[in-house]
Parts: structure tokens; C-alpha cells; sequence
């Protein structure tokens, strides 16, 4: 697991090798809200401030492998990243790794236990599970993203 959490590249690149293309992005939910606290913080934003929060699964062979949260400020979505806002089943790391000027913070790590809200039950089990999350910045404009590998991730 170690080299898929610290792993800087792209994740969709990653997963789309493994799947060998047989790769999909399942919306579960699209909606503007507050992010949580400790997502607001780790973004620098007021926790009041509305965001873009996107929730998927990354499936390869149809079988889910990540859950991906992704928080993007509504004031980030705005020139060149508006279209973020109707990104629908596309990859959001296919568009973040293709930017030039494209900065990541270091990548934190937390392994969550089951009985976290974080990610739905039903897709966790019993097991404790490994997460990272990340700030992308474009423009000075940031996005967070979290990835968590669900149980029976063949990568691991």
C-alpha cells in the first residue's frame, strides 16, 4: 500500500494500468456545501465558505477501489477551472495532471477505521482502510482532494 499512498503521480493513471483501461468514475454525490472543518482548514478557506464537494468511486473491472472526496472552493472554480463544476464521470486527476503550472502539497495519510463516517459503510465492511489527501493549486486557486483504497484493492 505504502507506494500507492506517497505516490505524487497521477492516481487515475495509475488505476487506468492496473484496470489495463477497463477503468471507471462513479458519481455518488455533486453538491455545494460547507466542507468540514478539518478540510476547510487544510484548504485555508473560512469554514463557511461553500464549496464544489464531489464524491466517487474510482471502479477497475467494475469492483470499487477508491473513494475520492474531492472540496473545490466555488471562488476556485472560476476562469479556467469553472468547468470543474460539470465535470461529471470524468477523472478529475486526468485534468489536474495535464495542467503545467500544476502545485501539490505534500500528501497526508490517515488509516480509518470503520466505524468513521468518512466514507459510506457499505463500502468498507468491517476493515480499517488507508486514505491520502492532497491541495492542488492552479492559479493560486485551491482543490482538495482525498483518495481512500476501499478493502480488496488489488494494489495492495
Amino acid at each position: 500500500m505504502r507506494s500507492w499512498l506517497l505516490d505524487n503521480g497521477s492516481l487515475t493513471a495509475k488505476l487506468l494500468k492496473l484496470s489495463q483501461g477497463d477503468f471507471r468514475v462513479e458519481v455518488l454525490r455533486q453538491l455545494n456545501a460547507r466542507a468540514s472543518l478539518s478540510e476547510a482548514q487544510a484548504l485555508g478557506i473560512n469554514p463557511h465558505q461553500i464549496c464544489l464537494i464531489r464524491e466517487v468511486i474510482l471502479r477497475g473491472h467494475n469492483q470499487p477501489w477508491v473513494f475520492a472526496r474531492s472540496v473545490l472552493p466555488l471562488s476556485s472554480l472560476t476562469g479556467n477551472l469553472r468547468h470543474l463544476r460539470k465535470q461529471g464521470n470524468r477523472p478529475l486527476g486526468a485534468f489536474l495532471f495535464s495542467q503545467p503550472h500544476l502545485k501539490r502539497s505534500p500528501i497526508a495519510l490517515s488509516l480509518i477505521s470503520r466505524h468513521h463516517a468518512y466514507v459510506p459503510e457499505k463500502l468498507v465492511g468491517d476493515a480499517q482502510i488507508w486514505g491520502r489527501r492532497s491541495i492542488f493549486s492552479l492559479s493560486d486557486k485551491p482543490l482538495l482532494v482525498s483518495e481512500v483504497f476501499l478493502p480488496g484493492f488489488p494494489g495492495e
